[in-house]
């Protein structure tokens, strides 16, 4: 699926063919513009067709226009209405996906990360990627999820956690030690024998609570696994396994006891069609990994990203052939956990494991808004709203540390997880400010998945359907800032919001029901 775009002059490039930019290209290219999109990879729909099916849905009433079609199409596919089903498998996702883009005559570059962008005063010209080919067009769509383009444009960003101060927000900065399902609920020693840390802990002192670091949401792999064995690929045991890297989950499961059960270490209830699970992490030790290997990666080369990629997926795979055979896990567990396995019609070009790694947080742009929690607490009318939010404040663990504890008189290490949190929000605004830079420092740069946003509301707007809702925004911006000549800053806001009520996208909860989404035709 490669588009002869290299060379010529575009009206539209997306970098990044996540779901967020392929819904982007759509609405671009249906509206008439040429459109590429660039993607470092082999994949297009990021998340959704990488090992993310369960959907984080939040309140699906604001869940509109292309956003809306996608699961419109999940649920014909599979028979039911939409909704019917919790999310697709991601092997279909991807098919619709790539559907979409064939039928609207968008064409994807793919293996092609980007190295350089040429840009004369405000206005990138063009991106060239390592393979050097070079791509030029009019407006320009971020649609990665690192950032990379808005980065190397010399757009300002922001990465890790801001003060309380920062923008008055009760939930930044470094959290206080809570207690919790993701928290160790008995006290474990950090420390081996020799006095060392054990592995998958942080090294790093933590930021006095409150206050800034650069601290990002941890990483790891949402696993597609199945109970059916006639589609079930064992967990193979890793190359250099090591099981004494997995000593501290060793004393975890020995002090919790036998009422531990398999699903306090993994969620295996984000059940798919099929037989198969979307398995999540859960627990205090878990599929994501808490090393502080993340924090490194938002500003990382691809060298660099490639070496933290491969250390989750080793982490992962070592993991689950621990939890199956490891005589140190309560035969219950294992027996529970060796019912699972990889889906043998999953990634077949990645040996059954997701392609992508779950990036839950890396840059985020700091452009002519920043959404804050207050945003998200007080529904706060934005006048140039493109999409809604919904989905609960989900700030995953940010560190594994450990922390000396007064017990029986003495001081004892201990082992904790910090930086989890699950605030309810109502339904909010997004306002298109937050996918533009300031004028003065891009005038022809959108950008739909690191919007600017506080750490504390992007752990709301992270989620995939509204990655989906902004990037139909951005393209439908991209196409009026062509057709009008103007910048991305000058768009008119009432053509666009029009153009998105037009096409089913929900822009306020006191939207008309004339302009509210019925079945696409």
């Amino acid at each position: 699926m490669v588009d002869d775009a290299e060379g010529r002059t575009l009206d539209v490039m997306i970098y990044g063919a996540t779901a967020s930019g392929v819904t982007a290209a759509i609405a671009a290219a249906r509206a008439g513009l040429r459109v590429a999109v660039v993607e470092a990879g082999p994949h297009v729909g990021g998340m959704v067709s990488g090992g993310l099916g369960w959907t984080d849905l939040g309140d699906h009433d604001v869940i509109g226009g292309l956003a809306l079609e996608f699961y419109e199409q999940v649920g014909r596919h599979y028979g039911v209405e939409t909704w019917g089903v919790l999310g697709p498998e991601p092997h279909v996702a991807e098919r619709i996906f790539r559907d979409w883009l064939r039928d609207a005559g968008v064409g994807v570059v793919f293996n092609a990360r980007l190295d350089y962008v040429q840009r004369e005063g405000r206005s990138i010209q063009w991106i060239t990627t390592e393979d050097g080919q070079n791509f030029m067009a009019r407006v320009f769509i971020d649609a990665s999820y690192e950032g990379d383009l808005l980065a190397r444009a010399g757009v300002p960003y922001a990465v890790g956690r801001e003060s309380v101060e920062q923008h008055g927000e009760s939930w930044a900065g470094r959290q206080p030690i809570r207690p919790g399902q993701h928290n160790f609920s008995v006290p474990v020693s950090p420390f081996d024998e020799h006095g060392e840390l054990l592995p998958f802990i942080h090294r790093r002192p933590m930021a006095p609570e409150g206050s800034e670091d650069q601290g990002v949401q941890a990483y790891g792999f949402r696993l597609c696994l199945t109970d059916r064995p006639e589609n079930q690929t064992p967990f193979p045991r890793p190359e250099a396994y090591d099981p004494g890297e997995f000593e501290l989950l060793r004393r975890y499961l020995a002090a919790a006891g036998p009422g531990l059960r398999a699903d306090r270490l993994m969620s295996l209830s984000g059940r798919l069609p099929n037989g198969k699970c979307d398995a999540n992490s859960i627990g205090p030790f878990s599929t994501n990994l808490l090393d502080g290997s993340s924090w490194e990666y938002p500003d990382a080369d691809y060298r660099r990203r490639q070496e933290i990629r491969d250390h989750h997926l080793r982490y992962t795979q070592g993991l689950l052939y621990f939890l199956s055979n490891d005589p140190g896990v309560p035969e219950h567990i294992r027996t529970e956990m060796s019912r699972w396995g990889l889906c043998s019609d999953e990634f077949t070009d990645t040996g059954h494991w997701p392609h992508q790694l779950y990036v839950r947080e890396a840059r985020r742009m700091r452009g002519e808004y920043t959404l804050t929690q207050a945003d998200l607490d007080e529904g706060r009318e934005q006048y140039d709203s493109v999409g809604m939010g919904s989905y609960n404040i989900d700030i995953r663990e940010v560190q594994r540390v450990w922390m000396w504890v007064p017990r029986s008189m003495n001081l004892a290490a201990e082992t904790f997880n910090e930086g989890y949190l699950s605030v309810p929000v109502q339904s909010y605004q997004i306002p298109y400010r937050s996918l533009v830079p300031r004028y003065h420092e891009c005038d022809n740069l959108i950008v739909s998945v690191c919007v600017s946003a506080s750490h504390v509301a992007f752990a709301s707007v992270r989620m995939e359907p509204q990655y989906m809702i902004l990037g139909h925004a951005a393209g439908l911006a991209a196409v009026l800032a062509v057709r009008d000549d103007v910048a991305v800053q000058g768009v008119s806001i009432p053509r666009l919001q029009h153009e998105l009520t037009a096409q089913r996208q929900i822009l306020s909860q006191t939207q008309p029901a004339a302009d509210r989404p019925g079945e696409a035709e």
